[in-house]
């Protein structure tokens, strides 16, 4: 398939982070560009507004109108994450369109070009926007594919200038995606357990990520937190790590006025006094990544650290939503879904504001995951004060008898804990004193976050 054949690019789940970005991308090249998702958000709103066309009915007749029934100028473009009874999908496979998984496309984009993945169950989406931005700032020319709404841009995806960009991609574990890139230089941040839907067992996901890592171009590097199962593979590599025995480590790490300040140390290399605008040890071993690539590409490391303390971060990934001077509480939203993701979160700030009482309001997100994590999710959940449980967001999923919210209460060991329906949520903070509070989960928790902050506002202004 030649890209330049094609005239029209119809997406399938198109509000997905991903999927919107690759929408972007091809309205940049100049493409008709449409499609479908089940509900209308944020992300198809503002697609809408950029003149992306938008429907949310499943309908065969609608998509027919979208791409004029031409065959051989249409590109569909599709998710995994869409059910495989879509009328549409199944409309477009039946009469000869060339439809391709979004990973698919997404590999024959960065065939050509310098690629940087960056993989992992989790710190993905910070890591790989931290290396697009570095190159940005720096003046390198760069497109990248990001899972996530880049502050600094309000976007997740960035346009570069010429056929010579280097491309950043986030690489999915979902479905095994990432399996179609073939990166120069690879980022692994993680590889705990998760999608057992899909692999059954962490043994056959760490298996994936090896592969994942073997499919390095000739000559390429891998750089990947120390301790995770790569250690034997015959190919470039570095490791990173808060641990002074890896390639890449921090020196002189501390918090000044709730800022992670460091300085970077290798064994060719210092750069002093970092200042991180992000919460968490775990993003410091973020940026430490992003950092160990934009060195091995030939980023003066004035430019790394001018870029580092200018990087806003990534929506809804540890999102300050209020905090003083305008208020006397903390209000934070984070994309948590994942056990480990919670314990992250949840220990930053308790780092950061120690002595004051977390509140945390927690949407768990797919039936399988709640199931397979059960007892994970009650350990990391523990680590808050209070805890508010909203309902299983299943996103794709249908239910599973005997799964939901309710069975994870059972192993959060903390007193103060109940189950609440989402549209009772004001009035169960209305009830409470709040210093800090936390909205956690990837589902549509998202919803509430304009009104929780501006009752908070509103309640808690200085």
């Amino acid at each position: 398939m030649s890209f330049e054949k094609i005239n029209n690019v119809y997406f399938l789940g198109i509000g997905g982070i991903g999927m919107s970005a690759l929408a972007r991308y091809f309205k940049a090249q100049g493409k008709i560009v449409s499609g479908y998702d089940k509900t209308p958000t944020t992300l198809t709103d503002e697609l809408i507004a950029e003149g992306i066309s938008v429907h949310f009915i499943d309908s065969i007749a609608v998509a027919q109108l979208q791409t004029s029934n031409l065959k051989d100028t249409t590109l569909v473009i599709y998710t995994p994450a869409v059910p495989k009874d879509l009328i549409e999908l199944n409309y477009f496979l039946s009469n000869g369109f060339d439809v391709k998984k979004r990973s698919e496309v997404l590999g024959m984009i960065t065939e050509n070009h310098y690629t940087i993945a960056v993989a992992g169950t989790h710190g993905k989406t910070t890591t790989s926007s931290m290396i697009a931005h570095i190159l940005k700032h720096s003046g390198t020319d760069c497109t990248a594919f990001l899972g996530g709404i880049a502050k600094n841009y309000d976007s997740n995806f960035l346009l570069g200038k010429g056929k010579k960009s280097i491309v950043v991609v986030e690489a999915d574990e979902y479905d095994r995606s990432f399996l179609t890139l073939h990166p120069d230089v690879a980022v692994i941040t993680s590889m705990d357990a998760d999608h057992l839907d899909i692999y059954g067992d962490s043994g056959q996901l760490v298996d994936s990520y090896r592969s994942f890592a073997k499919q390095l171009k000739k000559g390429g590097m891998l750089f990947y937190k120390s301790g995770l199962q790569l250690e034997d593979l015959e190919l470039g590599k570095s490791t990173y790590s808060l641990t002074a025995t890896a390639d890449y480590s921090p020196k002189n790490l501390r918090i000044e006025n709730h800022r992670y300040h460091f300085d970077f140390k290798n064994t060719e290399d210092t750069i002093k006094d970092i200042s991180s605008q992000l919460a968490g040890a775990h993003n410091v071993e973020n940026a430490l990544a992003a950092i160990a690539v934009a060195k091995h590409i030939g980023i003066p490391k004035n430019k790394i650290k001018e870029a580092l303390e200018t990087y806003t971060g990534v929506k809804r990934r540890f999102d300050y939503q209020v905090q003083p001077p305008t208020s006397n509480v903390v209000y934070i939203d984070d994309y948590a879904h994942h056990p480990e993701e919670l314990r992250a979160c949840i220990s930053s700030a308790r780092e950061l504001y120690p002595g004051k009482k977390i509140t945390g309001i927690f949407q768990p997100h797919l039936f399988s995951r709640t199931r397979d994590f059960a007892e994970g999710f009650g350990r990391s959940l523990s680590l808050l004060d209070e805890l508010i449980l909203l309902d299983i967001y299943p996103a794709r999923e249908k239910p599973i008898a005997g799964v939901n919210s309710g069975m994870l209460l059972k192993d959060v060991t903390i007193k103060n804990k109940m189950p609440c329906r989402k549209e009772d949520v004001l009035e169960e903070l209305e009830k409470r004193n709040i210093e800090v509070l936390l909205t956690l989960g990837a589902g549509d928790i998202d919803t509430l976050v304009v009104p929780i902050r501006h009752y908070l506002m509103k309640k808690y202004a200085n």
